[in-house]
């Protein structure tokens, strides 16, 4: 078999060297010829034709990194006709190429700028967003335009504020771990009126004991009107017996004070409150214990969380000014708290700052005029009571009739005209 291709044969040969040949002088290197492979998928074609015998492939030649037309490898650079071998690119120094010049520096201004617009932009969203979700969360089940014969408004804003031992929303291990018994409906066992003004904010706790006449009212539910009878009882039985509107309807009535929010929260509520913010820092002068309440203290400094909370504001069993004592303890204790409230380690904290404001107002119950402007209104004067910048009292006390507390009418008529004047406050209480 010839091992020469077609149409060659040992004539054309030639003067060879190597195996074989007789010429004199030594074979010289063989030059091997390239082939490219066809790329993945192509079908394959006809390769190049054979160069002839004894001829050179034609090699690829480098320019500037680039192939000269004609050449095998499509632009394949082995850097060597560059220098980029090792080194920068371009074979050029470590200054890179020729021209470039230096990198601009940054422009700090355009980046404070836009870094300043963006966190203005996310603190604008953060706070429109929270108004609207704390505004949403507000109950406001309370219609004070259903209170007939109101006394005339007068200077600053007065909210009465209740607390109800209302168990909505407790289980019965609930109500066992706070002590709070499983009694039906709603009584009241705390009511302050807190008023807003410019000479000093006061905070007056009424005593749930104490003796007034129900006036005439509209049923908050029949809306039927019910005339006055001259019928005295305590303050706490005008709430259980027909709500918040015949309560702000009988203290309006026995102290001529118009009263323009009502705010009230539940046993759970307030001890939910207490627990988000961490609990609330508080000195007790003297220790007490009360089975009723299941408050065991001793005296000094401590931190309560929210069932200690409920116990402390609940005792009265344990003092002998019984009521009196316990209104002088819920102003303590709910001052400290709007304090605890306020500081930064809540407000800066949005682990404490939301868990605290969802709990609030949660279990808040206010009146359908209530606003959050109102509401924060509300808060910073109980914390400026507690900080020294208005008064805090009990509504002053004549003495008793079938065990409920008489107030001092004379006293009382000048504690309301101070308020409704918004002077400051000269009268004192028990």
């Amino acid at each position: 078999m010839n091992d020469w291709p077609e149409g060659w044969s040992d004539d054309n040969r030639g003067t060879r060297y190597g195996r074989g040949s007789t010429g004199a002088q030594p074979e010289g290197a063989r030059v091997m010829r390239q082939v490219r492979r066809p790329a993945p998928g192509a079908r394959p074609g006809p390769g190049p034709s054979a160069p002839q015998y004894g001829g050179v492939p034609q090699q690829p030649s480098y320019v500037d990194g680039g192939e000269v037309p004609g050449g095998y490898d499509g632009g394949y650079d082995s850097g060597y006709n560059t220098g980029q071998v090792y080194g920068t690119p371009g074979g050029h120094g470590p200054g890179g190429p020729a021209g470039r010049g230096p990198r601009p520096a940054p422009n700090w201004r355009r980046r404070i700028k836009w870094t300043s617009i963006t966190v203005a932009s996310v603190l604008v969203v953060t706070t429109v967003g929270t108004y609207f979700w704390a505004d949403s969360k507000l109950r406001r089940e309370v219609d004070l335009s259903k209170v007939i014969d109101r006394p005339a408004s007068g200077e600053g804003t007065n909210y009465l504020i209740v607390g109800s031992d209302s168990r909505e929303g407790m289980s019965k291990e609930e109500k066992k771990k706070l002590h709070t018994g499983s009694a039906e409906g709603k009584r009241t066992d705390s009511m302050m009126i807190l008023h807003v003004g410019g000479n000093g904010d006061t905070l007056i706790s009424l005593p749930r004991d104490s003796d007034v006449e129900i006036p005439s009212y509209k049923g908050s539910e029949s809306g039927k009107t019910y005339p006055a009878t001259g019928r005295h009882t305590k303050l706490n039985a005008a709430y259980a017996e027909d709500g918040p509107e015949l309560l702000v309807r009988t203290v309006e009535y026995n102290t001529g004070l118009h009263i323009d929010h009502y705010v009230e929260i539940g046993f759970a509520g307030f001890a939910n409150i207490v627990d988000a913010v961490g609990g609330v820092e508080i000195t007790i002068d003297k220790p007490f214990k009360d089975k009723y309440s299941g408050a065991d203290f001793q005296a000094g400094k401590q931190t309560l969380d929210g069932e200690q909370a409920l116990a402390f504001v609940r005792t009265r069993h344990a003092f002998a000014a019984s009521d009196l004592e316990r209104t002088k303890n819920q102003q303590k204790f709910l001052a400290a708290l709007a304090h605890q409230v306020a500081t930064p380690g809540t407000v800066l904290n949005p682990f404490k700052f939301y868990p605290t404001m969802g709990a609030g107002l949660d279990s808040l119950i206010v009146d359908k005029d209530m606003g959050l402007y109102d509401l924060g209104s509300m808060f910073f004067a109980m914390k400026g009571v507690n900080g020294g910048d208005g008064t805090s009292m009990n509504m002053p006390i004549s003495g008793s009739r079938g065990g409920n507390l008489v107030w001092d009418k004379a006293k009382v008529k000048t504690l309301v005209k101070e308020l409704n004047n918004d002077e400051k406050v000269t009268v004192t209480g028990n």
